[in-house]
């Protein structure tokens, strides 16, 4: 197995890293105090940027270089053309999640995420090392402002054209998201995201054969078994996200973190009932009452998101599993509640013992 090893060694050493195993940026779920902890284990953070203003994100940024040794990437949606709106279906939709959670004003509907603009150019400011792309592809006038200020850009990609198509633009490395990932699916385009329902150990392989750029693997890796095979299908480093949301860092619900120990891969489910967008989350009551043939389809994304926005909220408030956002890969019982120093370095341990 030396070739895995020499490909990871190249990796961490243009990175600075001192293991090949990095925090997947989660929206909603990136306390910097994780990050903070698998930086200061000689690895990668990283920030799901999606919902934070450009002041948001500096503080962030902040935090995590004042106790760290600042290894981060920020991480930010390429956004979607505008959805398109019918008011009669969104109101059968706030209908039906009237049954889950608070009444939902039509307004609801109405809610955007922060500027795209502003928060690229806060990506700008703060300078990470790395910026990673999900969605989509950055504009080529960002892609040359970041190559200008020495930023590293790693696109994710879900299928092997998406991964051509981020090399031709450009990327420093690609994130072969595989369909056993936690929280949204990455693909271009939303309407593909459960056609295309390609798992890494498929696409991993036909990706690093593609292209010529550093290939890191995500999407169900959470143990030291899970880094081994993907190193060794052509990985260059793997990305580890629902498998560090039990680290006590991590800071999520006691009930999502406590319901991740008992999920087996059959237990999730990819939906749009949250957002719009499709997403991997435990198969909760809200999710499968969603989807049943009688529920009115989820409005597009960003709608879905702001017409779920008080449930959401009144659940997690009341440590409601049934009703909550509880994101989770195909591997989340693999997830222990650890500290994510000790995590991070068992888990390289124990993989390249096996590597060697």
């Amino acid at each position: 197995m030396k070739e895995p090893l020499r490909r990871a060694g190249a990796f961490q050493r243009r990175n600075g890293l001192d293991l090949p195993i990095l925090l997947a940026p989660m929206a909603g779920a990136c306390a910097p105090s994780v990050s903070i902890a698998i930086a200061n284990a000689g690895s990668m953070g990283a920030c799901g940027a999606l919902l934070m203003k450009p002041g948001e994100i500096s503080a962030w940024a902040s935090e995590v270089r004042a106790a760290s040794n600042g290894n981060f990437q920020m991480n930010l949606w390429i956004p979607d053309p505008p959805p398109h709106r019918d008011a009669d279906h969104e109101a059968r939709v706030r209908a039906f999640l009237a049954q889950w959670g608070p009444d939902i004003p039509a307004e609801a509907g109405d809610a955007t995420p922060p500027n795209f603009a502003d928060q690229c150019q806060a990506l700008l400011d703060i300078k990470p090392p790395v910026v990673s792309s999900v969605m989509g592809l950055y504009p080529a006038e960002f892609v040359a402002e970041m190559k200008r200020r020495g930023i590293q850009w790693f696109a994710t990609i879900t299928t092997l054209a998406e991964a051509r198509a981020a090399a031709a633009a450009g990327a420093d490395a690609v994130i072969a998201q595989g369909m056993e990932a936690g929280g949204h699916r990455g693909a271009f385009e939303a309407q593909n995201a459960e056609r295309r329902l390609v798992g890494l150990f498929s696409l991993l392989p036909a990706v690093a054969d593609a292209v010529k750029i550093p290939v890191l693997a995500a999407g169900g890796i959470a143990d030291a078994r899970g880094v081994v095979a993907a190193l060794a299908l052509g990985a260059s480093a793997v990305l580890i996200g629902t498998g560090f949301l039990r680290c006590p860092e991590a800071k999520i619900s006691s009930a999502w973190a406590d319901a991740l120990a008992r999920t087996a891969p059959e237990d999730t489910i990819i939906t749009r009932a949250f957002s719009g967008r499709a997403g991997r989350s435990i198969a909760t009551d809200y999710v499968r009452a969603a989807s049943a043939t009688d529920a009115p389809a989820p409005a597009p994304y960003p709608v879905q998101r702001g017409l779920t926005a008080a449930m959401r909220a009144d659940a997690a408030k009341n440590g409601d599993l049934r009703r909550m956002q509880a994101w989770a890969g195909q591997s989340a019982a693999l997830a222990q509640s650890i500290p994510a120093a000790d995590l991070i370095r068992q888990i390289w341990a124990e993989a390249r013992a096996m590597l060697e």
